[in-house]
């Protein structure tokens, strides 16, 4: 029975220690990672940097126009991707029963969004929104003249608004199955209507998950490179995008180009380097950026 027992806490105790390692191992490679990239970036790290357009064959200069492509990207696939997400998962968990035929579509759909490469998106952007849409916009409205039918940062934040709307509805639906269905029954017996009751009850119990769920959502939308390839992004512009019409600049590309096409790899690696700390930087500020309101919004709910 000792045996045994003795038998019991050595199994458990490996277990423990195994999984301790792997934890160990993973953030000591993302730290490995961290320091990497700021001690190759650090010295780039500059206003001059951050704030002036590339030069001299992009060894040069800086990568503002990137930033802004970059920060434009992510606010209009935002305005598509979150409300268009957050009625979905709405509907899911507030309307539709949970076995119904529509409810299993809409969740098979959103499982198989979720597990397509992110060059398919590219090729379906390619395909659907400039061939088909823009194709077809500037046949209607300019009368076949070039201007919808062509890459675009339209087109690339629409088709990055597709490959982040899974994150969007999985995470809202999780936010709102977290309020109590007492709260609903209560509001709802005080002579609320179902669509009171979620706008009232529902919606700002959720907040915080909500944002949080946009946060991922723009987080991982801010990385991506392979939906934007065919869509919108350029490898350099001379001039800042002055309508939805026009191509831009992006972090994540511009770091893949001056890493596989630049003439002289070794000039541009401080560049590289620095590039990637932008865009980290950026990513890390937006999900702190998401605890600070989360704690903020159940910090005034508590009180």
């Amino acid at each position: 029975m000792i045996f045994k027992k003795f038998k019991q806490d050595a199994k458990g105790f490996i277990f423990e220690g195994i999984t301790l390692l792997s934890a160990l191992i993973i953030i000591a490679i993302l730290v490995v990672m961290l320091v990497v990239i700021v001690k190759g970036g650090k010295s780039m790290f500059t206003w001059e940097f951050l704030s002036t357009f590339p030069t001299e064959g992009m060894t040069k200069g800086g990568i503002f126009p990137a930033i802004f492509g970059t920060a434009l990207l992510v606010i209009i696939m935002s305005i598509a991707a979150v409300p268009f997400g957050t009625i979905t998962a709405i509907y899911l968990t507030e309307y539709a029963k949970e076995n119904s035929f529509i409810a299993r579509s809409i969740r098979f759909a959103v499982r198989t969004l979720a597990v397509i490469p992110s060059i398919i998106y590219g090729l379906f952007g390619l395909g659907f929104f400039i061939k088909f849409v823009g194709t077809g916009m500037d046949s209607i409205f300019t009368g076949g003249q070039l201007k919808w039918g062509q890459p675009n940062i339209l087109w690339a934040s629409l088709t990055m608004a597709l490959l982040t709307l899974p994150v969007v509805i999985v995470s809202v639906e999780e936010a709102l199955k977290t309020i109590p269905r007492d709260l609903r029954e209560a509001s709802l017996a005080l002579g609320a209507t179902k669509w009171q009751t979620i706008r009232k009850v529902v919606l700002p119990g959720s907040y915080s998950g909500i944002m949080t769920g946009t946060i991922l959502a723009v987080s991982r939308g801010a990385g991506e490179v392979a939906p934007i390839l065919f869509t919108g992004a350029a490898y350099y512009l001379a001039t800042l995008p002055h309508s939805l019409s026009d191509q831009f600049m992006v972090l994540g590309y511009h770091i893949y180009i001056m890493s596989t096409q630049s003439a002289n790899v070794d000039q541009t690696l401080p560049i590289q380097f620095g590039t990637t700390l932008v865009l980290l930087l950026l990513t890390f500020s937006l999900n702190f950026t998401a605890i600070i309101l989360r704690y903020r919004i159940r910090k005034k709910r508590i009180a």
